[in-house]
């Protein structure tokens, strides 16, 4: 089942005279490695005369640059889009087998690419610390390793809404014991990388619908959908590529996380980032999410007397079918396609066809070579479905 959301994000500077706005940068596309489908998108710039260029900065995100001719009494930035917000689940994926287990090292290649995203670029001793108190020794599945320490910082830091600009030191979130998704997004990736993974930093778009609310950087117990900016970590894992980890909520990322710009460092990924002359600026901005496309979801059909009719009528059932010694089972096989034709008619509807008999004999006889060497092969009749002239 698909929900369809659109989001519109509105970010408006209003000042108190006519000023000179310098080249901004607004980095508010979604990035091309996002997995939630993004079907439309449109940027919006006042003042209308102005010139915008699409680039790719050095890490691959999506930016326009605006450049303004003329004096200007306001700057509004608004984003409009559609997303598709379908179920991702945040584990699938394999590993490349040294990478397993958790510790490993990158290969040395693989190394020298992630060069910028393994640079620890902060100290202290209260990171030293809590650093230290990591079980790094132990081996265990990576994946493991990384939810530990994610669910760690969660414990650890707890969230605020911090308007003031920039990101706090580690020392500074660790000392307070609270940070904006920012703070502790940050914290994560220094984390991660004194551990020697390469972890970079996330800046995008949360949405959280309302059968899905876990207070994660929305109002704890809101019953509305939501949406806002928020900031996130990533690590870099062999096989399975940039994986994203949510410390404000100690999960991994999903659907709900819209990653705008993924950098080395925070500074790289502000949503928008310019000067203007000297002036008094007032700032609003507004960001909400609509569903606009919804498949029927039921989830209570009937109302309690119903409900307790209906076991009611099953328990009956179950009675009568014990007493006359009608024993029930239930059975399942495996079923396989062919990688060179999964969607023909033989692998989809039809009951044979001109290569089904012959792979499924020489995959037969693989599976019997590998797990049961020198066993008996038994042939039968599959499954006769109504309408077809032959069973499968």
């Amino acid at each position: 089942m698909t929900t369809r959301v659109a989001i519109n994000h509105r970010t408006e500077y209003q000042f108190d005279r006519l000023v000179l706005l310098s080249p901004h940068v607004v980095r508010l596309r979604p990035a091309p490695h996002t997995r939630t489908p993004v079907h439309q998108y449109s940027l919006n710039i006042e003042p209308k005369n102005h010139f915008i260029n699409w680039q790719q900065d050095p890490f691959g995100n999506y930016l326009a640059r605006l450049t303004f001719p003329e004096r200007t009494k306001k700057l509004i930035v608004e984003v409009e889009l559609v997303a598709e917000m379908t179920v991702i689940n945040p584990f699938d994926f394999f590993l490349d087998e040294y990478a397993e287990q958790f510790p490993f090292q990158y290969e040395a290649q693989l190394a020298r690419d992630l060069a910028p995203y393994l640079e620890v670029r902060e100290q202290g001793p209260r990171v030293d610390a809590w650093f230290a108190a990591l079980d790094l020794r132990t081996s265990r599945a990576s994946a493991d390793f990384l939810v530990e320490i994610n669910q760690r910082l969660q414990r650890d830091i707890d969230y605020s809404v911090r308007m003031e600009p920039g990101v706090q030191t580690c020392d500074q979130t660790l000392e307070r014991g609270i940070g904006s998704c920012r703070d502790s997004g940050w914290l994560l990736v220094q984390v991660l990388r004194r551990a020697g993974l390469a972890a970079r930093f996330v800046s995008g778009y949360l949405v959280q619908l309302r059968a899905d609310m876990k207070s994660l950087d929305g109002p704890s117990g809101a019953e509305a959908d939501f949406t806002d900016l928020h900031a996130w970590a990533e690590v870099y894992l062999p096989g399975a590529g940039w994986i994203g980890l949510d410390p404000t909520s100690g999960l991994f990322a999903g659907e709900g996380h819209i990653a705008l710009a993924c950098t080395p460092d925070p500074a790289s990924a502000a949503p928008v980032s310019g000067a203007m002359e000297h002036c008094e600026v007032s700032f609003s901005y507004r960001n909400e999410v609509v569903r606009v496309h919804e498949d029927p979801r039921v989830t209570r059909p009937v109302d309690e007397p119903q409900w307790q009719r209906a076991l009611q009528v099953g328990r009956e059932v179950d009675r009568q079918l014990h007493a006359d010694d009608v024993r029930l089972t239930m059975g399942g096989e495996p079923t396989f396609v062919s990688v060179d034709d999964m969607d023909g008619a033989q692998w989809t509807v039809a009951a044979l066809g001109e290569e089904k008999l012959q792979l499924s004999g020489e995959l037969i006889q693989r599976l019997q070579q590998r797990f049961a060497a020198g066993g008996l092969v038994q042939y039968g009749q599959g499954k006769w479905y109504p309408g077809e002239p032959l069973p499968r």
